[in-house]
């Protein structure tokens, strides 16, 4: 792969994964807890974050084969799971891919939240995963996935700092601002989602092409 690619796939990762998204959910969980526990729980769902999506890079594929399940069927999938979550980001929603209302409920009652939600699924959901498993494949030389393992772990640095600073973020941009970010990210994903229906369905149904 070109260096051009290494750029594509952060930026898509960024804005899927999208840490700021997060702001509001993991205020709303750790608003009544002390600073200290606060700090403990941004970094560990960092490190959870890298953690799934480094596991997905390196086992994603062999599970596909596994299972008999070939790229171009499991990039039409993923393409359309996240075009359908960037039509609810844009939308300024989290998207139902991710978490359903009784979820998010039960979750606010939980001590430990920074596996699940905010890691899994909130951040480092079915969407990532599926985006990781393509890209791995891509990877034609070791080169390649160090490259990628690399993005990972730059996307893992931004959550934790994203979330160590959630409060000071949260004020200075609002609930507006955290939407239009929301909205933005949504915009990149859905070009993002359509390339990739588009190019599994190429070679699903070469007619097409």
């Amino acid at each position: 792969m070109e260096y051009t690619e290494y750029i594509k796939i952060l930026i898509a990762l960024l804005a899927i994964v999208n840490p700021p998204g997060a702001i509001p959910v993991f205020l709303s969980l750790c608003g009544d807890r002390p600073e200290k526990e606060a700090l403990s729980i941004a970094r560990i769902a960092a490190i959870s974050v890298g953690i799934v999506l480094l596991v997905a890079a390196w086992v994603g594929d062999p599970l596909l084969s596994f299972f008999g399940i070939n790229i171009p069927s499991f990039r039409t999938g993923g393409g359309l799971l996240i075009l359908l979550m960037a039509i609810a980001m844009m939308h300024a929603k989290q998207s139902g891919a991710k978490r359903s209302p009784e979820e998010e409920e039960a979750d606010s009652q939980r001590s430990d939240v920074a596996v699940v939600p905010l890691a899994i699924p909130l951040m480092a959901g079915p969407g990532a995963i599926s985006l990781v498993v393509i890209d791995s494949h891509r990877a034609m030389e070791p080169l390649d996935m160090l490259f990628l393992n690399i993005c990972i772990v730059i996307i893992a640095f931004i959550v934790w700092i994203t979330l160590r600073l959630a409060e000071p973020i949260g004020k200075r941009l609002g609930i507006t601002g955290l939407n239009i970010a929301t909205r933005i990210m949504g915009l990149l994903l859905s070009a993002i989602g359509v390339q990739m229906i588009a190019e599994g369905l190429k070679d699903l149904l070469p007619g097409l092409a």
